[in-house]
C-alpha cells in the first residue's frame, strides 16, 4: 500500500521483542503510519529520538538500564516537539502520573484493540491528551490540601481570557485553532501561554494542560 507523502513517524521503544514485532504489523498495514526505528530501552530511547527526530514516539515504563518515565523526561526538555505516548498493561500504574508530569502526552493500553492504535497515533500526533478516568482519579487523590489551596490561588490571578485559552489547550487545540475560535492572533496565543507557563512555573503547554486537568477534577 502506498504511503503519503507525510506519513506519522513513529519510534518504538519496549524491552519486549515480541510487543516491538507486533506493533510494526500493526502499522504496516496504514499507510499514514511509518515505524522509522525501534529501541528496547530508556538509553536507546533518547539516542533513537535525536537521531530520527521522530513525531510520536510509543514509550514502554518498565525497561532494564533506563526505565520509561525517566527517558520521557530527558526526551521532552531536549525535543519538546516530540510527543509522548505511554505504552502500559495497567492504567493504575502509579507510573503514568510521575510520565505525564515528565512530559508524556497521554498512554496507550497494550490490549488496546488493533485496529483503534493508528486512531490514536493520529489523535496524539494532532496534540490531544490521552487518558482515562482512572489516570483522572489517581491525579486527584496526589494532590495534598495545601497543594490544591495554591494551585486555586494560582489560578484566581489567570485572566478570563486566559483561562479560555486554557480549557482550549486542555481540549487539544493548536495556537492557530484557539486563535480562530477566540478570534485572536496566533501571537497573542502564544503571549497567553507564555504568561501562564511563567505565572504556574511549568515548561510547556502538556504539562500546563495536565495542571488545569488536576485542578478541574478536585
Amino acid at each position: 500500500m502506498e504511503r503519503p507523502q507525510n506519513p506519522i513517524r513513529v519510534l518504538l521503544v519496549d524491552d519486549e521483542g515480541i510487543v516491538r514485532y507486533a506493533l510494526n504489523a500493526i502499522f504496516q498495514v496504514d499507510p499514514g503510519v511509518e515505524v522509522v526505528g525501534e529501541a528496547c530501552d530508556g538509553k536507546q530511547a533518547i539516542a533513537q529520538a535525536q537521531a530520527l527526530q521522530p513525531d510520536v514516539i510509543l514509550m514502554d515504563i518498565a525497561m532494564p538500564r533506563m526505565d520509561g518515565v525517566t527517558a520521557t523526561g530527558e526526551i521532552c526538555q531536549m525535543l519538546p516537539q516530540i510527543k509522548i505516548l505511554i505504552l502500559t498493561t495497567h492504567e493504575e500504574d502509579t507510573y503514568l502520573i510521575e510520565a505525564m508530569q515528565q512530559g508524556a502526552i497521554g498512554y496507550l493500553l497494550k490490549n488496546t484493540p488493533p485496529e483503534d492504535f493508528s486512531q490514536i497515533i493520529q489523535t496524539t500526533h494532532k496534540g490531544y491528551m490521552q487518558f482515562g478516568p482512572s489516570l483522572r482519579q489517581n491525579l486527584r487523590r496526589q494532590l495534598k490540601p495545601p497543594a490544591v489551596q495554591k494551585k486555586r490561588s494560582i489560578m484566581k490571578r489567570v485572566t478570563p481570557r486566559e483561562q479560555e485559552v486554557l480549557q482550549l489547550i486542555t481540549e487539544g487545540a493548536s495556537n492557530r485553532e484557539i486563535a480562530q475560535i477566540l478570534k485572536i492572533t496566533e501571537k497573542t496565543v502564544k503571549n497567553h501561554v507564555s504568561n501562564m507557563l511563567n505565572r504556574v512555573g511549568l515548561r510547556d503547554r502538556t504539562q500546563l494542560a495536565v495542571w488545569a486537568t488536576k485542578l478541574a477534577d478536585i
